[in-house]
């Protein structure tokens, strides 16, 4: 399912940068996932041992009832520093692993962080999408870049985030009184697709629910554990 995540990097700062560049416009931004998946991961990453750990969560929730049927952490050595715009580099191979130990392969990925609301377009959920072809979603709590105009108060309003241009990501307002999230598309999902979905798994937090229990089990503030059997 996974293909090389870097390619031919050689390691560098700027040969990630031009790398992010080449693999951005492998991107397919149009809505490829199932209408009704059955599945669905929310993806995220915390550190240990001051920064030395890598320890990447994931979940698996039933599409229609997002019950909890499965969560995994996964601890990797952290193989590089942080260096902005370049998070992918850093927080990938934990991802992957993760994922790899998931009971099943989702239809449809959630990850904490950018898809293509990035400089270079390839943020980590678009980065995630393209290493294993399965469509995904950038689910944000801040701007890495554009500028927007606030939206509405109330919860579903949204607005454009546009770099150079071009529109990057919707700012949805997925609870009153708290500040927008940035919705961008990572791989096989588009604009529209990318909002409406996460609407669609709002359950009253400022978070979509896959990405809300990947938070809370990166955090270490715990997640309710899968049923039994499902391991």
């Amino acid at each position: 399912m996974s293909r090389s995540a870097f390619g031919d990097w050689d390691g560098s700062i700027e040969g990630a940068r031009r790398l992010q560049t080449q693999l951005a416009t492998q991107l397919r931004l149009v809505d490829e996932a199932p209408a009704a998946p059955r599945t669905i991961a929310g993806l995220d990453v915390g550190f240990e041992d001051q920064g030395a750990t890598t320890r990447a969560a994931a979940v698996l929730l039933d599409g229609t009832t997002l019950q909890l049927l499965d969560s995994v952490v996964e601890r990797v050595p952290t193989s590089m520093p942080y260096v902005p715009g370049l998070l992918s580099f850093r927080e990938l191979p934990a991802l992957l692993a993760a994922l790899q130990r998931l009971a099943q392969v989702p239809e449809l990925v959630l990850v904490d962080g950018q898809g293509i609301a990035h400089p270079r377009r390839l943020g980590i959920a678009a980065h995630f999408g393209l290493a294993t072809g399965l469509p995904t979603i950038g689910v944000a709590k801040k701007v890495l870049c554009g500028r927007f105009e606030p939206p509405g108060p109330q919860p579903g309003a949204h607005t454009p985030l546009v770099h150079n241009g071009e529109q990057i990501a919707w700012m949805l307002r997925s609870k009153a009184r708290c500040n927008p999230l940035v919705v961008s598309p990572g791989h096989r999902v588009s604009m529209d697709g990318a909002r409406e979905r996460v609407m669609a798994l709002l359950r009253g937090y400022r978070l979509p629910e896959p990405t809300r229990l990947a938070d809370r089990l990166a955090s270490r503030r715990g997640v309710m554990p899968a049923p039994a059997g499902q391991r």
